[in-house]
């Protein structure tokens, strides 16, 4: 794994891993990111690796994921405002992408990676954490709800799921066939925790 980089939030240290390396299913092996895990496959994941280790992984809230993510920034992609730039730091919708029919938009650039590329391919963000955005989707700890309202306001996951939304919980970061406007650091997606798909994945944090 790449090393981990520590998060200050709510005056406490959060270190975040850069990826989860594990299988893929476009034939390809380490270091491409998980992908095809729910919500409940990552929940059952950092349960699994914290009893392993003594140590207590879980996922990152959405406000822990953002902060990490824009990096200081507040610019629209954590690189900038400039779309073109994408190629430089995230794996996205572009030429490769619409060369293998995957995607008819995205940017007029070429990051050589059709669906996901190895972990840490691109550069990273400004304090070192690498594929925030693209690459994959990233589940966190959050049920969604449609407004920030009810978030709590010292960076913690919001608990109480909502029916009308099928219990749905939140994702972040955008995915390699995802349209830059969805790369952005503000971007949100959502899904319902059973649902599995071959752009999802996740990330964990390390509660010391």
């Amino acid at each position: 794994m790449f090393p981990r980089h520590p998060i200050f939030l709510a005056g406490a240290i959060v270190p975040v891993l850069s990826a989860v390396l594990v299988r893929s299913i476009f034939g390809t092996v380490n270091p491409h990111p998980v992908v095809c895990v729910n919500w409940d496959d990552a929940e059952a994941y950092v349960q699994w690796l914290s009893r392993k280790t003594g140590k207590h992984y879980r996922l990152l809230s959405e406000a822990e994921w953002e902060y990490a993510a824009r990096a200081g920034t507040s610019t629209a992609w954590y690189w900038g405002d400039s779309e073109a730039d994408q190629w430089h730091y995230a794996n996205g919708a572009d030429l490769s992408a619409n060369a293998h029919g995957i995607s008819t938009a995205g940017v007029n650039c070429d990051d050589k990676y059709p669906h996901t590329s190895p972990v840490g391919s691109f550069q990273p963000n400004k304090v070192g954490l690498y594929d925030m955005a693209g690459d994959v989707a990233e589940w966190v700890e959050d049920c969604y709800h449609d407004t920030s309202r009810d978030a709590p306001t010292n960076g913690r996951a919001v608990e109480s799921c909502i029916p009308k939304f099928h219990n749905a919980r939140v994702m972040r970061g955008g995915e390699w066939n995802a349209i830059p406007a969805w790369l952005r650091s503000a971007s949100r997606d959502v899904e319902v925790p059973s649902t599995l798909g071959d752009t999802f994945g996740f990330r964990v944090a390390r509660t010391d």
